[in-house]
């Protein structure tokens, strides 16, 4: 037998004795590890603005947070 398939029919013995607590974690990250990761969700030009800007972190072409909030304080 799989060692996958093994590992499920053991599973299922675990959760049909399991205290409610354990159900319940069990089943969010079951939930958690089924849902779709936002970055796979968003556009191509969006992915590549993020890019450019981490690129742009990495090599030190950004602002300070400080400099920034001085600037536009006016706004605020």
């Amino acid at each position: 037998m799989n060692e996958a398939l093994l590992l499920k029919k053991q599973t299922k013995k675990y959760i049909d004795t399991a205290d409610d607590k354990v159900v319940k974690m069990v089943h969010a990250m079951l939930q958690a590890n089924a849902e779709t990761d936002w970055w796979d969700e968003i556009g191509e030009d969006e992915k590549a603005s993020i890019e450019r800007g981490l690129e742009d972190g990495a090599e030190g072409k950004t602002k300070k947070h400080a400099e920034v909030m001085k600037k536009y304080k006016k706004w605020l």
